[in-house]
């Protein structure tokens, strides 16, 4: 009895137990249903779902002539859904895909083609790659072949855009325009105007499929806003040479470093910028933007020491001064002029053969007692600000004032010289291009528009610093000083027969980044403005030599290098002279050959010829030249037709660009010259939004 009692129990006990466990397990699942459901399955979507963001079509940047300096150029991974292609669909087309394929990428034959696609067709492969970084052409190309013509929904064709950036001057202003890459640094207007260049991003849902393949999921995209464009001051023509005159000084002079500046007088409009630095190859590259680093100016700043004291009325140009034979004590210190000293001169010429101890006399006898005056002065100039020129890493210059504890008794006299202070090149050549411009400081920029479209959508004008930083009696006597220099005094050499310039040579030695005074490195400078009697341009060039070097005089290193400059936009037209026959006719296999070009390049031409052109070129880009059998000459429109895809082999980019865009088409550019392929023909129908791509050579 006591058995049947205990196995009783035993059973009772069993199925409470399990009862128990059963209604744990109950509670456990409705816990994790109602509560840590939503989690876990949200957990469970994600690993088979995921959002895919796309990137936005980054802006162009261009020259303010419709040059391309910067591009974006679309590649496409281009995959198939083969599960979605009908049978009648495959069996009757898949012959005609593969030749299409074969004839296109030649990699591979037709057979083999059509063995690759039935063996996908076969498994139905949803995703299945066909290729990768599709240029823009050939995948338009692919898109437009059978069965893919269908689509995405019944041709199964799945592209996946991606942007490469592309300059198609190369290393031209490199640190000046900047290069975007996916993930790395920028630098340059692209880092400057990166939130106008890049738009926004689109994004789309993905699918895991099998084979661990990610599909899009239909309807779910969300469409990207493309960047805008931006059009930059800078003038090719004028920058290549800048860059091919200071670089070929740099070699010649086995220097460390240069830097070179061209800035529209009247606007401050940067029209070139070169930064070269010697690099651990041997070569010279673009690796910093020397021009916005401040040092030791040298003599160039003796231009702001003379404004100084004619604009206190302490002293003018006819005004003699000691020059004490070229060596002076200053408080226990002594000057020294670097070129053979003199005595009594003239302001003007202590000014024109670089006198040190003619500006150091002349500082510290006005300005001793008071020497907060003459700072009050330099900071008329801004010469403590940045310029706030519209790209990244300018430095902050340094001024001294009385109350800095590093103000000594000799540093009037020697900042007046150019030493003690910090200013950047940049700062240099906007103070001398503000003489130029008869007192009028203009701030240096490197953009003026912003374009979305082919249409300005914001410009960006000139902007006035200082209306006037001195009289004109001040200004003109600091023209005439200026103008010595070239005159007779140490650029004298320089003088050019054909246009008049004015500037100041600069020699400083050094002492920055570990280098000392003890070194013997040296940076000579060159900063003035042409021409004189007229200005257009200024142009500031500074040139940092090796220990050693036997050549340091900013009239023997920098000089040259405006001279070169100036000479090129003289003999180019960038004042008020042209030769208008280079942009009509070039030299191909010693014979000259016509150039597509704009109306107003043969007018200009026929002008100086003497000879009477008959129409116009307003209203039309290109244009071309008809006689009649009275030899009269006519200048009318090259016909072009709505809807058509014209041929545009063999402009000029500004042109081609011109004529695509009036007709609504998207321009993506390679290479660089003039237009050697289009990929879509001419005379093909224009579909809307479309794009098409130049090549260059």
């Amino acid at each position: 009895m006591n058995i049947k009692k205990d196995i009783r129990f035993r059973v009772y006990v069993a199925f409470t137990c399990i009862c128990l466990l059963g209604a744990a397990i109950i509670i456990k699942a409705a816990v994790i249903q109602i509560k840590e459901g939503p989690e876990l399955r949200q957990r469970a979507h994600d690993m088979h779902t995921r959002t895919t963001l796309l990137p936005a079509e980054r802006g162009n940047i261009y020259t303010e002539k419709g040059e391309l300096l910067c591009s974006t150029i679309p590649q496409f991974d281009v995959h198939i859904d083969f599960s979605v292609i009908k049978e009648k669909l495959y069996k009757n087309n898949a012959d005609s895909l593969a030749a299409c394929l074969a004839d296109l990428f030649k990699d591979r034959t037709k057979k083999q083609y059509k063995q690759l696609l039935d063996a996908a067709y076969k498994k139905k492969g949803r995703y299945v790659l066909l290729r990768k970084n599709l240029k823009y052409y050939d995948y338009q190309a692919v898109r437009s072949f059978p069965i893919f013509n269908k689509g995405k929904a019944y041709g199964g064709f799945i592209e996946d855009p991606k942007i490469k950036r592309v300059n198609p001057y190369q290393a031209l202003a490199y640190r000046t325009i900047g290069l975007w890459r996916e993930n790395s640094q920028i630098i340059g207007l692209e880092k400057q105007y990166d939130s106008i260049l890049r738009g926004e991003q689109g994004s789309r849902v993905e699918q895991k499929a099998v084979g661990n393949v990610w599909v899009p999921v239909e309807g779910s995209e969300v469409e990207t806003q493309n960047g805008r464009d931006i059009v930059t001051t800078l003038d090719i023509s004028i920058q290549e040479v800048a860059e091919y005159s200071l670089m070929h000084t740099l070699e010649q002079f086995g220097a460390q470093y240069g830097t070179c500046i061209v800035m529209e007088v009247a606007t401050g409009k940067i029209k070139a910028l070169a930064n070269l630095g010697l690099g651990k190859d041997g070569h010279f590259h673009e690796d910093f933007n020397y021009a916005l680093m401040p040092t030791e100016p040298g003599s160039t700043f003796k231009m702001m020491t003379l404004y100084s004291l004619f604009k206190d009325k302490y002293v003018k140009v006819t005004d003699p001064i000691n020059a004490e034979g070229g060596a002076k004590v200053f408080y226990k210190r002594t000057m020294h002029d670097s070129h053979h000293g003199t005595y009594e001169v003239s302001v003007k010429d202590a000014f024109a053969h670089s006198s040190n101890v003619a500006m150091a006399k002349m500082a510290d006898q006005h300005y001793h007692s008071n020497p907060q005056k003459f700072i009050n002065n330099l900071k008329k100039l801004h010469l403590h600000e940045r310029t706030g020129i519209d790209i990244p890493g300018e430095r902050a210059p340094t001024l001294k004032s009385p109350k800095n504890t590093s103000w000594s008794a000799t540093t009037l006299p020697w900042m007046a010289t150019g030493y003690e202070v910090l200013v950047s090149p940049m700062r240099t050549c906007m103070v001398y291009n503000t003489v130029a411009n008869n007192g009028k400081m203009m701030k240096p920029y490197l953009v003026s528009a912003i374009r979305e479209y082919g249409k300005d959508v914001v410009k960006i004008n000139p902007t006035v610093v200082e209306e006037q930083i001195a009289d004109a009696e001040t200004i003109k006597q600091l023209q005439a000083c200026a103008a010595e220099v070239v005159l007779s005094g140490t650029a004298k050499q320089f003088r050019s027969p054909f246009y008049t310039m004015a500037g100041k040579t600069g020699t400083a030695q050094v002492a920055d980044k570990g280098i000392s005074y003890a070194m013997g490195i040296y940076q000579g400078s060159f900063v003035g403005y042409v021409p004189a009697d007229n200005p257009k341009y200024t142009i500031c060039v500074v040139v940092r030599t090796k220990k050693g070097s036997s050549a340091y005089y900013g009239g023997a290193i920098a000089a040259p290098v405006f001279k070169m400059i100036a000479d090129r936009i003289f003999a180019t037209g960038g004042t008020d002279w042209s030769k208008p026959i280079d942009s009509i006719a070039g030299i191909s296999k010693r014979n000259i050959v016509a150039k597509r070009t704009s109306g107003s390049s043969y007018e200009l031409l026929m002008k100086k010829m003497g000879i009477t052109v008959a129409g116009t070129s307003e209203g039309s880009s290109i244009m071309q030249l008809v006689s009649d059998s009275n030899r009269h000459v006519s200048l009318v429109p090259k016909p072009m037709y709505i809807g058509q895809m014209p041929d545009v082999t063999g402009m000029g980019l500004k042109d081609a660009i011109y004529l695509l865009e009036q007709q609504g088409i998207k321009v993506g550019i390679y290479g660089r010259g003039r237009v050697k392929v289009q990929s879509v023909p001419a005379g093909t129908r224009i579909v809307k939004g479309q794009r098409i791509t130049l090549q260059l050579s």
